[in-house]
């Protein structure tokens, strides 16, 4: 179902013809490592895949820092077999991710317009799996968001997302058409949380051709 054509070598991005060895998970806006789909992802990679490296790291507040920490932290990965999977904030993260990186991401009801979306939260939030940590969302916050954003994605055979119509925090026709060409698994109906992740899990890994 995936459009994984060989790409031109001459063409100055990746080609796809690398099985994924190393994999990054990005969690959303309150969300953590914990996360279902975090944990899901994290078993079935295990279990199938242990070869592949995995990092799945708690995001900072501040997207600039939270993604020059990403950057560190992935600073020796190959770039022609790594790739990303984010929800929600972190599918914003990973499109940028993909495009400065030039690799494969998987997007599960990705923002696509955070900094105007999360301008309406600015102050302190708790953490939906650890009520007790409280952090701060400030209002620079959003102007970082704002010099992330990708106007348009520039190789959409690299990305997969999974969009959910009755997602009640973002608009699934934005997300889609943020993403023309790309390969979307668009949902009839469905939440924000994509609580029937394991159902889609397969068609990601499949997605992700995983070493």
């Amino acid at each position: 179902m995936f459009n994984t054509e060989m790409i031109d070598p001459d063409a100055g991005h990746n080609a796809f013809i690398m099985p994924t060895s190393h994999l990054l998970y990005l969690h959303g806006f309150r969300s953590s490592p914990a996360s279902n789909k975090a944990r899901l992802t994290a078993a079935a990679v295990a279990h199938r895949h242990p070869l592949v490296t995995w990092q799945c790291p708690a995001l900072l507040a501040s997207p600039r820092l939270a993604m020059d920490e990403v950057l560190q932290t992935i600073a020796d990965w190959p770039r022609k077999s790594m790739a990303v999977v984010g929800s929600s904030l972190g599918g914003f993260y990973a499109t940028w991710l993909a495009e400065q990186l030039d690799c494969k991401a998987v997007l599960l009801n990705p923002a696509v317009q955070p900094a105007r979306d999360l301008a309406a939260h600015i102050g302190e939030h708790t953490m939906w799996h650890e009520p007790q940590q409280l952090f701060l969302f400030d209002a620079t916050f959003v102007d970082e968001l704002r010099a992330q954003e990708i106007p348009m994605i520039s190789h959409p055979e690299r990305y997969f997302a999974v969009i959910a119509k009755g997602d009640e925090v973002l608009d699934w026709r934005e997300m889609s058409a943020h993403y023309p060409g790309a390969n979307i698994k668009l949902l009839p109906a469905g939440d924000h949380a994509l609580s029937d992740f394991d159902q889609h899990l397969d068609e990601i890994l499949e997605f992700l051709e995983l070493m």
